[in-house]
């Protein structure tokens, strides 16, 4: 329930509610922030730099972001328009093709930082 004046520590609290059930209700979710967190330990074991970091942690944000904004406006138009609407199903569709925009970018960024690295694992350079 919405409460005016609500405290920095309430509204983290419910931030934190939000991004607890978009955990649980969305595959979406979850598959972004195992990627992260994959990202993260590969990170820590390929010594990235910190340039490197800048831009992972950036585009977790942006992803993640994204895709809780996708969440929210796909739910709040079911509730806005129940029965099927290509309106609504148009707008559901531009969301996902946010996600979908900052997730490719992220995965070139990944590529770019991560695939050298690798590529000297194997390979020596």
């Amino acid at each position: 329930m919405y409460r005016k004046n609500r405290s920095f520590r309430s509204g983290f609290l419910h931030a934190a509610d939000g991004v607890k059930e978009a955990w649980k209700s969305e595959r979406s979710m979850r598959i972004h922030i195992v990627t992260a967190a994959l990202v993260i330990v590969f990170g820590f074991l390929l010594s990235i730099s910190t340039w490197e970091w800048i831009a992972c942690v950036t585009l977790f944000g942006l992803v993640i972001g994204a895709e809780l904004g996708n969440t929210a406006l796909e739910h709040a138009v079911d509730i806005c328009s129940p029965q099927p609407d290509p309106r609504a199903k148009r707008v559901k569709d531009i969301a996902a093709a946010a996600v979908l925009v900052v997730s490719l970018a992220a995965a070139v960024v990944g590529l770019l930082i991560f695939a050298p690295k690798v590529w000297n694992v194997f390979f020596g350079g």
